[in-house]
């Protein structure tokens, strides 16, 4: 509680929205979506961001998951794996991942980089659950990061290097709902493969973060796996 920022940032998108700033939007449209509170909390309940962060000055950020099959329960819910560095206890994040937007009616898979503030950019490729799924984040110099994306089910990898002014404060593996709103997801989400500057989750000093599905679930990331470099956050 002592790391939780005070202030709350309000991201607003749409693919029209994108489209003019000259970003790359995937083929399925997306509806204007309207980002909830994007909490920096350490051991905060309550905040839509769940998982593991560990502090500190890193340059390297990966992990893998296999991408869930979910059930939509509203046109709001939306939830999105990610990697990333910074966004515990710094206004930037530097992060990589897929989200499942359920605003259609049913979840639609999409990958997609973020330097936040900048809104997301989504990749033209194609994502379905059971898909295994590669993200790394890595520091190549100050303020410049390369975000790795792969699908080794579909067979297909995207690399984009971009700069942003940030604090190298943490890095993490989370599963985000920018809405605060999650889809019903069978058995939750297991990492693996978690490395931080090439060194296991474990030997980081992670702090478990949890997750509120809108004050009637919370997600809570389990133990980390006797390999150091694993662990699911499932509903409660």
């Amino acid at each position: 509680m002592s790391r939780f920022l005070a202030s709350r940032t309000v991201r607003v998108l749409t693919a029209a929205a994108a489209a003019a700033a000259g970003l790359a939007v995937s083929g399925t449209a997306h509806a204007a979506v309207e980002y909830g509170a994007h909490f920096h909390g350490h051991q905060f309940s309550g905040g839509n961001w769940g998982g593991y962060v560990s502090f500190g000055s890193f340059t390297t950020a990966t992990a893998s998951w296999t991408e869930p099959s979910v059930t939509c329960n509203s046109s709001n819910d939306l939830f999105a794996p990610w990697v990333g560095i910074d966004g515990d206890g710094s206004s930037t994040v530097e992060q990589t991942g897929v989200e499942t937007d359920c605003s259609s009616g049913r979840p639609v898979y999409s990958a997609w980089y973020e330097m936040y503030p900048a809104a997301p950019v989504y990749y033209s490729v194609s994502v379905s659950a059971g898909d295994h799924i590669t993200a790394t984040v890595t520091r190549t110099a100050t303020n410049t990061y390369r975000l790795d994306l792969s699908d080794t089910t579909k067979g297909w990898s995207k690399s984009t290097t971009k700069s942003l002014t940030s604090r190298h404060a943490s890095a993490e593996a989370i599963i985000e709902s920018p809405t605060d709103s999650y889809p019903s997801i069978s058995g939750g989400v297991k990492f693996t493969g978690v490395k931080f500057n090439g060194t296991n989750l474990a030997s980081t000093s992670p702090s478990g973060l949890n997750a509120d599905d809108r004050g009637t679930y919370t997600w809570i990331p389990g133990a980390i796996g006797s390999d150091g470099q694993s662990f699911t956050i499932s509903r409660h």
